[in-house]
């Protein structure tokens, strides 16, 4: 009876000691992953890696890890010749491949979501542009225009929609221009307040699905397939 009582504390001090190993090597490698996660063509704020799972120590040996989450703050990407901001990317990676020398991960499939607040995307528009939330999944455009014809500058607010084009573009439409009997006037502030803009920077195999229109700003829903992540 004894010597089962003592085969039980050894047991559990060496189940002790394994967990306490397995949580400072998962410390260990999303700390060297926030380093090593690139980004296309843009620059990141700040990379969060959390790697779920237990135990880590034989998902490691295996070379192939359940589940990753990656959140990604201020990242900047270029857009029809302007800076684009996304405020915060949250994505959940599956099956994440490493490669040898674990210099580069692949994710068989990923999601997650994207946010560009109203003040990022009006700083992608147009000069004289605004853009804020509208209520009811529409966005508030407001532009300032010049009329040539009557030598004046007027200022237009339009409710417009918002979709996505091609998996890669947030397209701004407004769904009514007030003409006002001014000729010529719908058109000029069609030039201001319609525009599109590309969303780049987003890992390679990673495509943007969805869009929301929210009061914070927009919410793009994210997807991919075999997703590059580094290397």
């Amino acid at each position: 009876m004894r010597a089962l009582r003592i085969l039980l504390i050894i047991a559990v001090v060496l189940g002790g000691v394994f967990v306490a190993v397995d949580r400072a090597a998962v410390y260990f490698a999303e700390s060297e992953a926030e380093d090593r996660i690139t980004f296309s063509g843009a620059a990141a704020g700040s990379t969060d890696v959390s790697i779920k799972g237990f135990p880590f120590l034989t998902q490691i040996a295996g070379r192939e890890l359940d589940r990753v989450d990656v959140t990604v703050t201020d990242l900047r990407a270029s857009a029809a010749g302007r800076s684009i901001r996304i405020s915060e990317i949250r994505a959940r990676l599956r099956e994440v491949t490493l490669g040898a020398g674990y210099t580069s991960a692949t994710a068989s499939r990923a999601g997650g979501t994207a946010v560009v607040s109203y003040a990022d995307l009006t700083a992608a528009a147009d000069d004289g542009v605004t853009v804020a939330y509208g209520g009811d999944g529409k966005v508030k455009v407001t532009g300032t225009i010049r009329i040539p014809l009557l030598d004046r500058t007027v200022s237009r607010s339009v409710l417009s929609t918002v979709t996505l084009v091609d998996g890669s573009t947030v397209k701004v439409h407004a769904d009514k221009v007030p003409g006002e009997g001014i000729p010529g006037l719908e058109g000029l502030v069609r030039e201001k307040t319609d525009f599109e803009r590309e969303i780049g920077g987003l890992p390679d195999g990673l495509k943007l699905e969805g869009i929301e229109v929210t009061p914070e700003g927009l919410e793009i829903s994210l997807t991919g397939s075999d997703v590059r992540l580094a290397g």
